[in-house]
């Protein structure tokens, strides 16, 4: 393997008010199943909401396919001006409390995954980082008009507690996130990551209900206050918008119904129908296909 240092740049600055801090990395990168924009809203929430400054960017160059994923150009009348560059970027963030905690962002890597991965260990080494966490959204079959499910994977079974009922064990293709926990585990790091359930009919828009609800678990597992009004205010106002437009709709209250009673089943009885692997493979398939 070449040297994974040589992947990526640091801004000393920043880098020298984190060393040894202890600080948590927060991972969230785009281009795997991201329902309800789980992944992505939640990094552009964090950075809209919190003081931050790039710390450490990677070579773009060097780890993404600019030919699968194209940047986009600007053309002004008669001439090409910019192009949005592809970033991969660590920042250093502060959260409402002004406590440091780092943010890795961008699109994951299209090559190099063991050496990309081996250097983001190697920076939370070098910084005796904390914890990892990460976050994403799943489609499934629930209802927007009760609370998101969360399901929690770690490295260490013990900072996992109460999670819902959704499957046992299953071979899938995985993102380069799961490939940074599973590494992480590895070198002795603690690492977590919320999953969220996103109703399966709102998955191709942007849920803030799920966001809010993986940012606290963020705040909760990282002793972190990034702040949520912002974000409850947006789920407020979608879910108001999505119950105007279900009360046209003669059919879905029907649907509605069935999904709530299946979730309040399941939340009595701690127990629910699984859905084989086969089902959640087709399912997983289908929503990579419309993504267009």
């Amino acid at each position: 393997m070449l040297d994974p240092k040589e992947l990526y740049e640091v801004d000393l600055n920043p880098w020298l008010d984190v060393l040894g801090k202890r600080v948590v990395l927060i991972h969230l990168l785009t281009g795997y199943i991201d329902a309800g924009s789980v992944t992505g809203s939640t990094a552009e929430y964090i950075l809209d909401s919190c003081e931050h400054e790039p710390m450490i960017t990677f070579d773009a160059d060097q780890l993404h396919d600019y030919r699968s994923r194209r940047p986009q150009f600007v053309f002004d009348t008669n001439k090409w001006e910019t192009m949005v560059p592809i970033e991969l970027q660590i920042h250093k963030v502060l959260d409402a409390n002004g406590a440091p905690f780092l943010l890795l962002t961008g699109p994951e890597p299209d090559t190099q995954w063991n050496r990309a991965a081996a250097a983001v260990m190697q920076i939370c080494e070098r910084l005796a980082v904390m914890e990892l966490l990460t976050a994403s959204g799943v489609p499934m079959a629930v209802p927007h008009t009760r609370p998101t499910l969360i399901t929690t994977h770690a490295t260490d079974s013990s900072l996992v507690s109460a999670n819902p009922v959704w499957i046992d064990r299953i071979q899938i293709p995985g993102s380069f996130s799961h490939l940074l926990e599973l590494t992480a585990g590895q070198h002795g790091f603690a690492a977590r990551g919320f999953l969220a359930h996103v109703p399966h009919y709102l998955a191709q828009s942007p849920f803030p209900q799920a966001i809010s609800e993986v940012i606290s678990r963020i705040n909760k597992a990282a002793g972190l206050r990034i702040p949520l009004d912002v974000i409850d205010q947006a789920s407020q106002d979608v879910m108001d918008t999505i119950n105007k437009e279900a009360s046209d709709d003669s059919e879905f209250p029907r649907i509605l119904a069935a999904l709530e009673e299946q979730y309040d089943q399941m939340r009595a009885n701690g127990a629910a129908s699984v859905p084989t692997a086969e089902e959640i493979g087709a399912a997983v398939e289908q929503f990579l296909a419309e993504q267009g």
